[in-house]
């Protein structure tokens, strides 16, 4: 585990629990929270803040290590302005490799590949949590599709240094992203000499509105734990004008932790290698130092 000590708007939120103790401009809503609580009196430990649906993962994950969340999410994914491209795309070209660097892309590309006809594509897949949306495909299209090359460390820039060149020919890349996403890889890979499609085929936006009950809760929650630099932003938009906020933020990976340190904030927890486990670990691992100073103070 690599820890960083640099310390770091959304809709009504789930308060999801287990046992104990694993554990743009914002508006802000006075109404009453359309809440979930648990049967425990116990408060959350963490706030989850990916996608409305998508951090069922993460709560399940921590509910083994008896830890309450509270889910508030800060982003939602929406089409990008090359989505419809994607299907035509596949139909009509083929490429040595299709590059794949997060969970909602993967998403967004499984939806175009079938609208294509699941043509025959090989892909390099940035690490295990974008891989596993593909674990879900039907078996009998498995052959269709292969996962055929990860990076030693789940990052963009690494898959660009790393992905291996298919003969010797000029070899051919699509790279269906993110509106938000850096240039990294595209330049990594045209720099050793991949012709890049890049397509910009979703966007991550941020909440709009969070009732004013529930973000309270957040605030004063010991952990939140974020999976992107958008839920950063997010996040930093919804304090900025609430005074100091020096909880810890637990990031999935480097890039969302680096992100954090941006924007200033000081208690910031990351894995060395992107993941689930890995994030899970900060997590605690932020949990944990949150109880050593309640200890102290």
């Amino acid at each position: 585990m690599v820890m960083a000590m640099f310390s770091i708007q959304s809709l009504p939120s789930l308060f999801l629990s287990s046992s104990k103790h694993t554990s743009s401009r914002s508006l802000v809503s006075s109404s009453k929270p359309q809440a979930c609580f648990s049967t425990t009196s116990q408060k959350p430990e963490v706030v989850v803040t990916r996608e409305k649906g998508k951090n069922a993962k993460l709560i399940d994950a921590l509910a083994k290590h008896n830890v309450n969340c509270l889910e508030v999410p800060l982003i939602k994914h929406a089409p990008g302005p090359d989505t419809d491209r994607l299907s035509a795309l596949l139909r009509e070209s083929t490429f040595d490799w299709i590059v794949i660097t997060s969970p909602e892309a993967a998403i967004v590309f499984l939806e175009a590949w079938k609208g294509a006809g699941t043509p025959k594509a090989q892909l390099g897949v940035v690490g295990a949590g974008t891989a596993s949306i593909f674990h879900d495909i039907p078996q009998s299209l498995n052959h269709y599709l292969e996962i055929g090359f990860t990076p030693s460390k789940a990052t963009g820039k690494v898959l660009a240094s790393e992905l291996p060149k298919v003969g010797s020919k000029s070899c051919t890349v699509l790279y269906p992203a993110s509106v938000k996403a850096g240039s990294d890889i595209e330049k990594g890979l045209s720099d050793r000499g991949f012709h890049v499609t890049r397509l910009n085929t979703y966007n991550t936006v941020a909440i709009q509105e969070v009732d004013a009950i529930v973000l309270k809760q957040a605030l004063s929650t010991p952990v939140v734990a974020v999976a992107s630099p958008s839920a950063i932003r997010a996040w930093i938009n919804l304090i900025s004008n609430l005074g100091n906020w020096d909880n810890s933020v637990a990031c999935i990976g480097e890039t969302t932790a680096v992100a954090a340190k941006k924007f200033g904030l000081k208690n910031v927890y990351y894995p060395a290698n992107p993941g689930l486990e890995g994030w899970v670990d900060s997590i605690l691992e932020a949990l944990r130092a949150h109880d050593r100073l309640q200890k102290v103070i």
